[in-house]
């Protein structure tokens, strides 16, 4: 999903989308995606500088991405959506609020303690060998943009920009996320904890791990049989509570629960205990796997 908070940040998109032509390339690649620009000429009747031009202006707008691949003569470039759903808020605030965001790559977990099926892989390939845990120790798990548990915990530290006298007032973490299932399995439930230094926040039950089709972003050499991509999830601690989406409450945790100032540290774990009812592991999907495009982004707002 594209998130847009407002009319001035969404023009760029619906400048883009201002093109008949650029809605009906849209339409071809939410059918398939993955095509060439020789492809789309061919359907649309036009030319491929033609098309070239169209599709660039999606890309500027970040409404699809072009990936390059071997052809018949050199390389060819493909062409797939970023998202399948778009939200803009239309109506301003009253109140500005204020926020700051950052993202953090799924690779870079500051703590782990898991069990096979496991690994984590990068765009260019595995690190280490599948179901080895030692591979999450090696340097190279920074830099993974997906990784993979049966059960146990990564635990991340989560950047805290507040400076004195600003109190924190909503914290929003969003990720792609599914089940760990051997191969995959799109009916496989999975109790998936979260936590806060230490503090529980509640449990969202995955309802599988996705792989009937091919995640939209992920590299072309991932292999089918694996898990393809997830949900994107987003988690929501305020001063009503602790939220799924905004809608699902996981429990009455909220931001004064977590004593959290300019001075803390702030750790998020997420965790499929082996004891749980659900045991069905854990993926999370980075910026170049899955569907979504997304690291784990985070966004806390005060005052």
């Amino acid at each position: 999903m594209l998130y847009l908070s407002s009319l001035e940040e969404a023009k760029n998109v619906i400048a883009a989308l201002n093109a008949p032509m650029r809605v009906e390339i849209l339409k071809l690649l939410y059918n398939t995606p993955g095509q060439s620009m020789d492809q789309l000429a061919k359907a649309l009747g036009l030319t491929n500088s033609a098309v070239s031009l169209h599709v660039a202006k999606l890309a500027q707008a970040g409404l699809v991405r072009i990936d390059a691949a071997p052809g018949r003569r050199g390389s060819a470039k493909l062409v797939s959506p970023c998202f399948d759903r778009l939200v803009i808020d239309m109506a301003q605030s009253r109140r500005e609020e204020l926020y700051y965001q950052d993202d953090i790559r799924v690779g870079c977990f500051t703590s782990f303690g898991i069990a096979p099926t496991c690994g984590l892989a990068t765009c260019q390939g595995i690190i280490g060998a599948l179901d080895d845990v030692r591979a999450f120790t090696f340097p190279e798990h920074f830099e993974a943009e997906i990784l993979w548990f049966a059960s146990g915990y990564v635990e991340y530290l989560l950047p805290n920009h507040l400076q004195p006298g600003q109190k924190l007032e909503r914290l929003e973490i969003s990720f792609e996320i599914s089940s760990e299932c051997p191969g995959f399995n799109e009916d496989y439930p999975s109790d998936i904890h979260f936590s806060i230094n230490g503090i529980p926040l509640g449990v969202w039950i995955s309802p599988g791990d996705y792989g009937a089709r091919r995640g939209y972003v992920s590299p072309s050499w991932w292999p089918s049989s694996l898990n393809q991509y997830g949900l994107l999830k987003n988690l929501i601690i305020s001063r009503e509570g602790t939220f799924m989406d905004g809608g699902q409450k996981l429990s009455g945790v909220t931001t004064e629960d977590l004593h959290i100032d300019y001075n803390s540290l702030i750790t998020l774990r997420i965790e499929v205990p082996r004891d749980t009812l659900n045991c069905g592991g854990c993926t999370l999907f980075g910026e170049q796997f899955g569907d979504y495009n997304q690291a784990i982004r985070v966004k806390a707002f005060y005052t």
